[in-house]
């Protein structure tokens, strides 16, 4: 016969193990995922005039891969811009359409506007996504770190030079 009290002891012991274990591979996975997001270092880039005329990934970004950034609700785009997006509802008018943007601005003129618009206009309201120093009121778990990585960049610069129809 078993005594009640150590199988109650046993299985909060059991109990306690898994707790560890989650709460271990919970951190684990944490520390992994800030390893990766803090891992791209900012390449270096050249403004010429208005444009950084060369992707910084150094490879032509995926189109499909921008729209899907530029809709996503966490990168704040259409929380200031609006566009041929009719499944968004609530989008913004803080600041130009992206509609016809790609017939507006060339792919080198874009890129440096997502990368800093700051060099532009320094009264702009609009992020740098890929800017880490000199930034005012960064949350501490962004410090450090661009909004958007340089494939990312990439990707939503060559979806918006395929919204050329301004309507």
């Amino acid at each position: 016969m078993h005594d009640p009290g150590s199988r109650r002891s046993e299985q909060r012991s059991l109990v306690s193990r898994r707790l560890a274990l989650t709460l271990l591979s919970g951190s684990v996975a944490t520390l992994l995922l800030t390893a990766l997001v803090q891992a791209e270092e900012l390449v270096p880039y050249a403004v010429v005039g208005d444009t950084i005329p060369l992707p910084l990934s150094g490879a032509v970004g995926d189109a499909s891969a921008g729209r899907a950034i530029v809709v996503n609700r966490a990168y704040t785009c259409l929380l200031c811009h609006s566009g041929p997006f009719a499944e968004q509802r609530f989008q913004g008018d803080l600041a130009p359409s992206l509609a016809g943007i790609g017939s507006r601005w060339s792919e080198g003129q874009l890129r440096l506007r997502l990368v800093d618009a700051s060099r532009l206009n320094a009264a702009t309201i609009m992020p740098s996504y890929y800017r880490v120093d000199g930034l005012q009121r960064v949350g501490d778990a962004w410090l450090g770190k661009p909004i958007l990585s340089a494939q990312q960049i990439d990707d939503v610069v060559a979806y918006l030079t395929t919204l050329r129809n301004p309507s």
